[in-house]
């Protein structure tokens, strides 16, 4: 068979696939957002215990592979709880992202001046829902790039989840290569759907950042 073959016979196979790695991306960061932010919080708390813990978090998420910290979350936890292949790729891919998320949020709240938030709390909100109303939604502004780029790059880690036997992109390939004989044809389709997905998202997040930009 020749490669144009492969590429439409397995058409319905890919795009189950992609839309797996989309679902998966979409989760992980998420969750990973919650977990940026939460970290992020507690490194410019100003609180010495909490500062530690988060620069330890993101030091030891950042120091070590994702594929250890996959492992160690399908295969270790799984002693304890069952998370199933999705949900384990899910949770280390938002551990992992979740570090650099956490100082792209440090960075854009830091960015805020410092007057805007005395501003608030002499209007007389307290510190929380001065961060809520007048930090954050600046902050997210000047942070749409940064976490657009830590999207792809989490789409394009999510590759990983095949070595947990997830049907993703990757996993399809190696499925389907390694039962036509054909590695080459399969990781190369498989190449093109990443590629068309980051294209898909650029232009997502150019496109959000421009309305972002008109709008304030």
């Amino acid at each position: 068979m020749s490669f144009f073959d492969y590429l439409t016979d397995s058409i319905p196979f890919f795009i189950k696939a992609a839309a797996i790695t989309v679902e998966l991306t979409a989760a992980a960061l998420v969750l990973g957002m919650v977990i940026g932010l939460f970290f992020a919080m507690m490194k410019i708390s100003g609180h010495r215990v909490w500062k530690y813990v988060a620069d330890t978090y993101i030091t030891v998420i950042r120091g070590t592979p994702l594929i250890v910290q996959l492992f160690a979350i399908y295969y270790g936890l799984a002693t304890l709880v069952d998370f199933g292949s999705f949900w384990s790729a899910a949770i280390a891919l938002a551990i992992h992202n979740g570090a650099y998320i956490a100082e792209i949020f440090r960075g854009g709240i830091e960015s805020i001046e410092k007057g805007q938030m005395e501003a608030a709390r002499s209007l007389g909100m307290n510190y929380s829902l001065a961060m809520r109303r007048i930090i954050l939604p600046q902050a997210f502004r000047r942070i749409v790039p940064p976490l657009g780029n830590q999207f792809i790059i989490g789409l394009k880690d999510s590759s990983l989840a095949a070595f947990v036997t997830l049907g993703e992109l990757f996993g399809v390939s190696m499925r389907l290569a390694s039962t036509h004989y054909a590695e080459l044809s399969f990781y190369t389709i498989a190449g093109l759907y990443y590629l068309a997905l980051v294209i898909i998202f650029t232009v997502l997040v150019n496109w959000l950042e421009k309305r972002l930009r008109i709008e304030s």
